[in-house]
């Protein structure tokens, strides 16, 4: 195959520049709109409820919303005759008469009546606790992150390994706050996951930075950067293809269960792949990194060691 030219590192003005944008525009939104959190972090009831024939969500929908339960969110769960019937918190109301009323609601005047299959209630705290060490799991994953690229590589490697995954999540929730996604425990899943796939684009790219950091001595940081990006590159799109081929499938067919899931994925891989060769090397040059930072420490009196 033959070697990419392409001269990313010389244009990494204009994607930081982009990218600062894009990340300022996220940070606004998470700021004002916040994020369209789920039961799973705000609390709630959660119905499920079955069908002997395909159901129609479009009537159910309607239906709900006739009958005063406006927020309330349904989706197919598992085949098309399961439906998963999703409503936020309400005070003075308990779970099982709320489910009895959502189902004398659903079964009013129609010739296909549906079955309760089963009923979670989740509480306040529980979504509080939810949120509190979901965005825990972050941050610490943040800050393994940091430790491990800084023992395998340099700090300044570190950062930037930081600063790029920090882009990929900050984004992907900008995105999500924008649209006004809903934002459940398995958005948040996806997020882990995202970090994961971001992390490990940047260490093959950095992996062949340290070779070439190694290897060549007739060129100036910026052009090995430059070549060990474009080394990496046909692996690094053939990996990303693959997996947005899964994800797209998943997004049209998987169902609304997973429908956030795929969402976040399949922003997360484009951005991840992007700042692996926009955002991560582009800052560790920034920060001065250099072949010099690499190499092993000289010996005091090494030349000594083979002397009779």
């Amino acid at each position: 195959m033959k070697l990419t030219t392409i001269n990313f590192i010389g244009n990494r003005n204009i994607a930081l520049i982009f990218s600062s944008i894009l990340s300022l525009a996220s940070i606004v939104s998470l700021a004002v709109n916040g994020l369209q959190m789920g039961i799973d972090f705000t609390g709630g009831t959660l119905i499920e409820v079955g069908y002997q024939k395909a159901a129609d969500l479009t009537v159910l929908r309607s239906t709900l919303d006739e009958a005063g339960f406006a927020d309330a969110t349904v989706q197919n769960f598992g085949t098309a005759k399961d439906v998963l019937i999703r409503l936020k918190l309400q005070e003075g109301i308990s779970s099982a008469d709320l489910s009895t009323n959502v189902l004398e609601a659903i079964n009013h005047n129609t010739a296909e009546p549906a079955s309760l299959r089963r009923v979670e209630f989740v509480g306040p705290q529980v979504g509080d606790d939810l949120t509190q060490d979901g965005f825990l799991a972050l941050l610490y994953s943040t800050i393994g992150i940091l430790i491990y690229v800084a023992w395998r590589f340099e700090w300044k490697f570190s950062l930037g390994a930081v600063i790029a995954t920090f882009h990929d999540v900050i984004v992907t929730l900008g995105v999500f706050s924008i649209l006004r996604m809903e934002f459940d425990l398995t958005v948040l899943a996806a997020v882990l996951a995202l970090i994961g796939y971001s992390l490990n684009d940047t260490i093959v790219v950095y992996d062949r930075i340290r070779e070439s950091f190694l290897t060549l001595r007739n060129k100036t940081t910026e052009e090995m950067m430059n070549l060990s990006v474009n080394v990496t590159l046909s692996r690094t799109i053939m990996t990303s293809l693959t997996v947005i081929l899964v994800l797209v499938s998943l997004f049209f067919l998987g169902g609304e269960v997973i429908h956030g899931f795929s969402v976040v994925l399949l922003f997360g891989v484009f951005f991840g792949t992007y700042s692996s060769i926009f955002i991560a090397s582009p800052v560790a040059l920034m920060l001065g990194v250099s072949p010099a930072d690499l190499m092993p420490p000289v010996k005091e009196g090494e030349h000594l060691d083979n002397l009779p």
